[in-house]
C-alpha cells in the first residue's frame, strides 16, 4: 500500500509541476508572439470600463494567468497609468480570460500530449525563425500542460478506494461552504486557479466528485486566485492595494450570489451538459466560464460603487505618478502652432519636474536603501520615457506646419530639452541600478564617501531644478547660474574621484566600492551636463 501512496503522490505532484510549467511556458510563447506589448494593450484599451473588460480578457488569454494580469494591473494603477475604475474592468475581464485554459483542457487531446511536445521541441531546436520558435514554445507548453494533467489524473485514480475521500466529497455536497474553503485553500497553495480547475476537471471526469460538490470548489478556486494580487499589493501604493481588494471583493460577491442560487445553477450546468453533449472536463469548463461571465455581467453596472467601497475599506491618498499627458491637444496644431508650442512647453516642464523628483527619490534610495524610493524613482523614469514619446510625436506634428522664425527657435529648444530631460532619467536609473548592485553584493561605502555623494547629489538636484525654472520663466540670469553650478559639479567630480582613490590606496575602501562610487559621481556629472544644455538653450533664445 505504501508503494501505491508513493506512486500516487509522485504522479500527482510531478504532474502538477509539469502542468504549471506548461501553462507558464505556453503563456510566455503567446506573449512573445503578441510582441510583448501587454502594457500597451492595457494602456490603449482602457478608455472606459467595458474596453477594460475586453483588454483584461485579451491579456489573460495571452499570458494564461488571471493573477498575472491582475498583478500587471496593480502595477499600472500604482504607476498612475490608469484609475481604479479602469482597473476594475480589467480585473473582471481577467476572470473571464482565465476560463480559456479550462476550455483548452476540455478538448480531449491528452493522448496526443507527447507528439505535441515533440512538435514543439522540433520547432524550438531545429528552426531559427523566431515566429516558428514562439509557435514551438506554445505547442510545447500545450503538450506539457496535457501531459501534466494526465499524470495528475493517473495519480488521483487510487482515491476511488479511499473511504475518507468519499466522505469528504459527500460532506462538500451537503455543505457547499466547505467546498468553497477547500477550493480557496488549494488555489492559495498552488497559486494557479487554472491548475486547481484542471484537478477539478480530472476528479469530475473520473467520477470521484459529483457536480454539486465540484461547483463550490470551483467558486473557491476563483477566490483563491486573488491571493497573488494581494501579495503583489503588500507594501505597494494605496491605489494598488485598492485594485487587489477589488479582485477579492469581486470574487467573494460572485461566490455569495452563486451559493444562494446553487441548486438552480447545478440544474443549468447539467442542462448544458446534456443539451450540448459535453464531456465531463468541458462541463466544468462551461461552469467556470458561465460563473465568471455572469459574475461580470451582474457586477459591471456597479463598477463605480465597487470603487467607492474599496476606497472606504482602504483609506488614504493616492501617491502615484501621473503618466498621462495633460496639455497635448492635437486641435491646436493646425489652428495655432504658437498655442500648440505653449502646450508642448507645459508638458516639457512637467517632464522636468519629474526629473527633479526622480533625482530626489534616487538620492533617498541611496541614503535609506528603502525599496519604496527605488520603486517610485523607476515609475518616474517610466513616466519620463512615456512623456518623451508623446511630446516628441506632438512636436514632430507641429514641425509639419508653417512656423515663424521665432516659433522654429522655440520648437528647436523644446526638442533638445525633451532629449536632455530623458537622458537625466536614464542617468538616475543607472544610479538606482548601482545602489541595487551595492545592496545585493553588500558593498560597504565609507561615511566620508557617502557625505561626498550627498553633497554632489544635492548640488545636482538644485542645478536641474534651476535649469527647469529658467526654461519656465525664460530667465537668463537663472540659466547663467546653472552654468556656474555645472562648473562646480565638474570640479566636485574630479576632486571626489581623487579623494576616493586615496581612500582605496589607504585600504579604507574596497575596489567594488570604488567602482560604485566613481560610477555614481560620473552619472551625476553627466546629469549636470544635460542641465547646462537646457540652460544654454534658454540663453540662445532671442528676446
Amino acid at each position: 500500500m505504501e508503494l501505491n501512496w508513493q506512486t500516487m503522490l509522485f504522479e500527482f505532484f510531478g504532474g502538477l509541476g509539469i502542468f504549471l510549467f506548461g501553462i507558464k511556458y505556453m503563456g510566455d510563447g503567446l506573449q512573445k508572439s503578441a510582441g510583448d506589448r501587454l502594457r500597451e494593450i492595457l494602456d490603449k484599451f482602457t478608455t472606459n470600463p467595458f474596453m477594460g473588460v475586453l483588454a483584461g480578457i485579451i491579456v489573460t488569454v495571452l499570458i494564461q494567468s488571471s493573477s498575472g494580469t491582475t498583478v500587471l494591473t496593480v502595477g499600472l494603477v500604482s504607476a498612475g497609468f490608469m484609475n481604479l475604475r479602469q482597473a476594475i474592468g480589467i480585473i473582471m475581464g481577467a476572470n473571464i480570460g482565465t476560463t480559456i485554459t479550462a476550455f483548452i483542457i476540455g478538448i480531449d487531446i491528452g493522448e496526443y500530449a507527447l507528439p505535441v511536445i515533440f512538435i514543439g521541441a522540433v520547432l524550438i531546436f531545429f528552426f531559427k525563425n523566431k515566429k516558428l520558435q514562439n509557435f514551438g514554445q506554445i505547442a510545447f507548453g500545450l503538450g506539457t500542460l496535457f501531459f501534466g494533467l494526465e499524470l495528475m489524473s493517473s495519480g488521483m485514480k487510487p482515491l476511488r478506494e479511499l473511504q475518507a475521500f468519499y466522505d469528504l466529497t459527500a460532506n462538500m455536497s451537503e455543505n457547499p461552504i466547505l467546498g468553497v474553503v477547500i477550493g480557496t485553500v488549494l488555489t492559495v497553495i498552488v497559486q494557479s486557479s487554472s491548475a486547481t480547475i484542471g484537478i477539478l476537471q480530472s476528479l469530475y471526469a473520473d467520477g470521484l466528485m459529483d457536480i454539486n460538490a465540484a461547483l463550490p470548489v470551483l467558486f473557491g478556486d476563483n477566490i483563491g486566485t486573488t491571493i497573488t494580487a494581494v501579495l503583489a499589493a503588500i507594501g505597494a501604493s494605496v491605489a494598488a492595494r485598492r485594485a487587489a481588494a477589488t479582485h477579492v471583493l469581486f470574487n467573494l460577491i460572485g461566490t455569495t450570489i452563486f451559493l444562494i442560487i446553487l441548486p438552480l445553477y447545478e440544474k443549468f450546468v447539467l442542462f448544458l451538459k446534456d443539451s450540448l453533449d459535453l464531456n465531463p472536463e468541458m462541463t466544468i469548463a462551461f461552469a467556470h466560464g458561465t460563473f465568471n461571465l455572469t459574475n461580470t455581467i451582474i457586477q459591471f453596472p456597479f463598477i463605480a460603487l465597487l470603487a467607492v467601497v474599496v476606497t472606504k475599506l482602504i483609506p488614504g491618498e493616492d501617491a502615484i505618478v501621473d503618466y498621462k499627458t495633460k496639455n497635448l491637444d492635437p486641435m491646436f496644431i493646425e489652428q495655432s502652432p504658437s498655442i500648440a508650442l505653449g502646450q508642448a512647453k507645459e508638458e516639457v516642464l512637467r517632464m522636468g519636474q519629474f526629473a527633479v523628483k526622480g533625482l530626489q527619490e534616487t538620492n533617498e534610495f541611496l541614503q535609506t536603501k528603502s525599496s519604496k524610493n527605488a520603486e517610485t524613482a523607476y515609475q518616474i523614469e517610466d513616466a519620463i520615457n512615456n512623456l518623451d514619446k508623446k511630446i516628441t510625436g506632438y512636436l514632430v506634428d507641429i514641425s509639419a506646419t508653417s512656423l515663424s522664425e521665432f516659433e522654429s527657435e522655440r520648437h528647436s529648444v523644446l526638442m533638445d530639452t525633451v532629449r536632455d530631460i530623458e537622458r537625466v532619467g536614464d542617468h538616475f536609473e543607472n544610479i538606482l541600478e548601482l545602489v541595487e548592485y551595492q545592496q545585493a553584493n553588500k558593498v560597504k561605502i565609507t561615511e566620508d564617501a557617502m557625505q561626498d555623494l550627498q553633497e554632489m547629489f544635492l548640488l545636482t538636484i538644485e542645478t536641474v531644478e534651476k535649469a527647469v525654472q529658467s526654461l519656465d520663466n525664460n530667465d537668463k540670469d537663472l540659466a547663467r547660474e546653472v552654468a556656474e553650478k555645472e562648473d562646480l559639479i565638474d570640479k566636485m567630480e574630479r576632486q571626489f574621484r581623487k579623494k576616493h582613490i586615496l581612500r582605496i590606496n589607504e585600504g579604507r575602501c574596497s575596489g567594488q566600492a570604488g567602482i560604485v562610487f566613481v560610477d555614481i559621481i560620473s552619472n551625476l556629472e553627466r546629469i549636470g551636463d544635460h542641465a547646462v544644455n537646457i540652460a544654454e538653450a534658454v540663453l540662445d533664445v532671442e528676446g
